[in-house]
């Protein structure tokens, strides 16, 4: 998380010296409805596969979109 306040910060310098453009909630919340999506179909997709080997790809892949949903989520409280 430290890595990401560090990152938003930036994002407010750079936004103030007009580098950048405003991050509207309502672009974070579709990028978070694609996520879970994605996130649900992973889930249904694991349960139904018997292959360790392709399962423990899945839970990568889940790891990973989890941790991106969870880092969105807190974009959004602080841009909100």
């Amino acid at each position: 998380m430290k890595k990401l306040a560090a990152k938003v910060d930036d994002y407010n310098e750079r936004l103030e010296s007009g580098k950048a453009s405003k991050i509207k909630p309502d672009h974070v919340q579709k990028v978070l409805e694609k996520l879970r999506r994605k996130s649900a179909k992973l889930e249904e997709e694991l349960a139904s596969t018997a292959s360790m080997e392709k399962r423990a790809r899945l839970e990568k892949k889940l790891s990973i979109a989890r941790a991106h949903i969870e880092r969105g989520e807190w974009l959004l409280r602080e841009i909100s």
